[in-house]
């Protein structure tokens, strides 16, 4: 793609970011819908308040991130990809920079920390993990075999960023109501986990055959099923 092209596609692709934002950003609405649909129903203001920031960490990023991808050297494979990769590598990617974001400790109270080492499991099961890695396998496997190493590359390297955003989540310092703490880090674990899973969907599989239409069909089920929250919070504690 010359760079003209791609700097015309880059502008239409962050007009349309801008306004995905604007459309988006989240308030006490959307922060009330995303505690209740994470196990907190009667959530109070100050719960309210740090899902907010929790989102608007996040969506800010999209449309800067929109722009800059179409300058990426063979970006267009990735537009191209089945089902919106790019997308998907957009919410990646502001997830990864929000949570790289939330490691510096939280400026409020200190509050002592709880003896239970968190663990990556607390937060994603076992299966889901193993689902993740299998969809990302088969997904470099089926590209190797058809000599895709661009599409090979990128899908590794966003199911890896998948990986560290899930870490991330789990490894950064506590903020806000230790109830509302443990839920967050919940869903960014887990969805970022699915979409890691999904992407290997959209990425690894080819449309003209039924096999590869049924691999498409398990993997955005699995994508699904990974990043839906569980019936019951990890009892793991946030630092109290």
């Amino acid at each position: 793609m010359q760079f003209d092209n791609a700097l015309a596609v880059a502008l239409t692709c962050g007009v349309f970011g801008l306004v995905i934002l604007i459309v988006l950003w989240p308030g006490e609405r959307q922060g009330t819908r995303l505690l209740t649909k994470w196990g907190l129903p009667e959530a109070t203001p100050d719960q309210v308040s740090t899902a907010v920031r929790y989102l608007r960490r996040r969506r800010f990023w999209y449309p800067w991130l929109f722009i800059g991808l179409p300058l990426i050297p063979h970006a267009g494979d990735l537009q191209d990809s089945n089902g919106g990769g790019a997308i998907v590598v957009t919410l990646l990617v502001g997830a990864l920079i929000a949570e790289l974001f939330a490691q510096r400790p939280a400026r409020t109270a200190r509050r002592e920390a709880t003896l239970t080492t968190r663990r990556m499991v607390d937060f994603v099961p076992p299966w889901a993990l193993v689902v993740n890695l299998l969809a990302m396998l088969a997904a470099v496997a089926h590209l190797a075999l058809l000599g895709q190493w661009t599409m090979f590359g990128i899908t590794l390297a966003a199911d890896a960023a998948a990986w560290l955003v899930a870490m991330l989540a789990v490894r950064r310092p506590a903020e806000g109501d230790p109830v509302v703490d443990l839920a967050l880090r919940c869903r960014s674990a887990r969805v970022a986990i699915g979409l890691g899973a999904g992407l290997c969907a959209m990425t690894g599989w080819t449309a003209g055959n039924l096999s590869s239409l049924v691999a498409f069909v398990v993997t955005v089920a699995a994508f699904r099923a990974i990043a839906a929250p569980p019936g019951k919070l990890p009892a793991t504690a946030a630092a109290k």
